[in-house]
């Protein structure tokens, strides 16, 4: 896929920079009225986590915390919001859309077709400066490391205890040093200089774990950076494949080389204008219980406790007045949801890689992301001499393998009447083409997502299966094409007499 054009569309060179700069982003939500500065002092024990959720299920304004209690000489401000979505209308992904270098009216098939740039462009390796921001206030001295000192938050009453890490991005690299992967995972404060997060089977942090333990160590240098630039934060929740280095990914996105420097107890590199930045080493022998937290699909569940590695802080740089961003999961629609739906384009760009009749994908918000729409080549399809059965079976075992589609419970296949990214022709194919149980083909023997409710709590294998594809065609298409046609307006009635009456819609009384 070719780099999106970006110097074709609407973009001044402020939307350029904010993709990679976390204060520049700041300031041109600010210029588009999407930001809510909140200078009273707010409390981080509930009542930040309070005003995120709210914002998230309004898709209002990104608040910034100017004065948050507790922070040492209002050092240490807060952000929230960075990637959920900015009111109904057509601007709906510009929160989105800002993070890449976008216009805010960008489409999600813009949005998606920018994160694949990357594909048909070169991969940049970063630009290791001397110095940057993030190294203008230090702490070297491990005895100095109290995380229960800063102005950490509780964000969900539920929640098992302060969530410090939600929004910031893990660096870990291979012994060999051939792969560094930048990721985001959940993480609570132990105790004054240890964190414990979540690391699962399938994660790629889980992997390069493992290529530690196979050379015989016991820890492995990390890094945990928050505040960092926009597009990197995108690139880092997105499955790209093992092996690709999110830094080299984000600056073949770009067009520009990612400016980082090196830390301070490890050769690992951090974006040189993060915010905070957080130095130690993943154990990989201790545990602790980390737990529960209110998630992503908008649950909590009391018994959510399960022994997950420690992260021991042995350093801590940050800017001048610091920014700390917090993400706050629950039900729709937050970044959670959002950086998660940008998986279908990496399902669709392996899915043309591998020859496949599809035309599109998209993970639908209202899903969680957790369903995947794919749109059918139909001329394609019809050259296999397929059926149904068949060619569902081939798709599940092949997809729900792959690392792209960790995320995905469910495959609806549509045709090429259906607009995948309007949830009400989703669900009319769902409800209308596809014959429950008939036309619904389970993989039981697939790795789960552990994290679904129903995988957890509903009995069953919680690491396996809860995969299902859903045929939404008829059998007609996949040999003749449709014999039938949509009842609506647009399908109907006559080109004309659908101008007569939009031209006096309003005119009759109606909305716009």
């Amino acid at each position: 896929m070719s780099k999106l054009p970006v110097h074709e569309l609407d973009v001044d060179a402020t939307v350029i920079d904010a993709q990679l700069d976390f204060r520049a982003f700041i300031d041109l939500l600010r210029q588009d009225g999407d930001l809510a500065e909140i200078d009273r002092e707010v409390d981080p024990h509930l009542e930040v986590g309070a005003i995120v959720r709210r914002v998230s299920e309004t898709n209002n304004k990104a608040p910034l915390f100017n004065n948050i209690k507790g922070a040492k000489n209002g050092v240490w401000r807060m952000f929230g919001n960075a990637a959920s979505l900015s009111g109904h209308g057509r601007d709906k992904y510009g929160r989105v859309a800002r993070n890449l270098g976008l216009p805010r009216d960008a489409s999600w098939r813009d949005i998606c077709a920018r994160t694949q740039s990357a594909k048909g462009a070169k991969p940049l390796e970063p630009r290791v400066l001397e110095t940057g921001p993030c190294k203008e206030n230090k702490i070297l001295d491990p005895k100095e490391i109290d995380l229960h000192s800063l102005p950490a938050p509780l964000l969900h009453q539920e929640d098992g205890g302060k969530y410090i890490q939600t929004y910031g991005v893990h660096i870990l690299q291979t012994p060999d040093e051939s792969w560094t992967n930048w990721s985001i995972f959940r993480g609570m404060i132990h105790d004054k200089n240890h964190i414990v997060a979540q690391v699962n089977p399938r994660q790629h942090n889980y992997v390069v774990r493992e290529k530690w333990r196979e050379q015989g160590k016991t820890e492995v240098p990390w890094a945990l950076a928050f505040g960092i630039p926009p597009a990197a934060t995108m690139a880092a929740a997105m499955p790209i494949p093992e092996g690709v280095s999110e830094g080299e990914y984000v600056g073949a996105i770009v067009g520009e080389p990612l400016d980082v420097v090196k830390c301070e107890l490890s050769n690992l590199m951090v974006p040189a204008n993060s915010e905070i930045v957080m130095e130690g080493f993943m154990s990989l022998n201790e545990k602790a219980y980390e737990g529960p937290f209110g998630d992503y699909l908008g649950y909590a569940f009391d018994d959510d406790r399960r022994k997950m590695p420690l992260f021991r802080v042995e350093a801590i740089t940050y800017r001048n007045n610091p920014i700390f961003p917090v993400s706050v999961p629950g039900r729709i629609t937050d970044e959670s949801h959002t950086t998660s739906a940008l998986a279908a384009a990496e399902i669709l760009t392996f899915c043309k890689n591998q020859n496949l009749p599809i035309r599109d994908a998209y993970a639908p918000l209202e899903t969680m992301a957790t369903w995947c729409v794919l749109q059918i080549d139909p001329p394609k399809l019809r050259a296999l001499k397929t059926n149904s059965r068949d060619f569902c079976t081939e798709l599940g075992n092949v997809l729900f393998h792959q690392k792209c589609s960790m995320l995905v419970n469910r495959f609806l296949l549509v045709g090429d009447d259906i607009d995948i990214y309007d949830f009400n022709d989703i669900t009319w194919a769902f409800v209308t083409r596809c014959r429950p149980v008939r036309d619904d083909y389970a993989f039981d023997d697939a790795p789960a997502l552990p994290l679904t409710p129903y995988q957890s709590h509903g009995g069953g294998d919680p690491r396996r299966g809860g995969k299902t594809v859903s045929d939404c065609l008829f059998a007609m298409e996949y040999t003749d094409g449709p014999n039938f046609l949509k009842v609506d307006f647009a399908t109907s009635y006559p080109a004309e007499i659908q101008e007569q009456v939009l031209e006096s819609w309003k005119d009759m009384g109606f909305n716009d």
